[in-house]
């Protein structure tokens, strides 16, 4: 849990963050975060973290609140090759397992922060 806020506060395109949830037990723990970007769209951050499971939904939208691209894991979409993991473009596509690090630094790219 430590290890995701502080990748959020030192993450360049993120502005700020707000925790909207968080539950923490001897073997697991949840959290829910939205954060704000540097161009003002919004990241909703959901992630369940147990010795047994890794359950997340990253959805990135825009400042208007219309879907770019959400990344999860619940199981539906059984048709998918990668299942249970898929993201929403708005249509359903396949997609390997993935962690915040790597959402970020997708977004990241998109947002063309790194180039000089």
């Amino acid at each position: 849990m430590l290890k995701i806020l502080k990748l959020l506060k030192s993450n360049k395109i993120i502005k700020n963050y707000a925790i909207l949830d968080s539950k923490k037990g001897k073997d697991f723990y949840y959290l829910k975060i939205e954060a704000k970007l540097i161009d003002d769209s919004t990241l909703f951050i959901r992630t369940y973290v147990s010795v047994t499971s890794y359950l997340y939904s990253y959805h990135w939208q825009d400042k208007t609140g219309q879907l770019k691209i959400r990344w999860d894991n619940a199981p539906h979409h059984q048709n998918l090759k990668t299942f249970p993991h898929h993201k929403r473009t708005p249509k359903i596509e396949e997609s390997e397992e993935i962690r915040l690090e790597d959402i970020l630094k997708r977004i990241e790219d998109k947002l063309n922060f790194t180039k000089p």
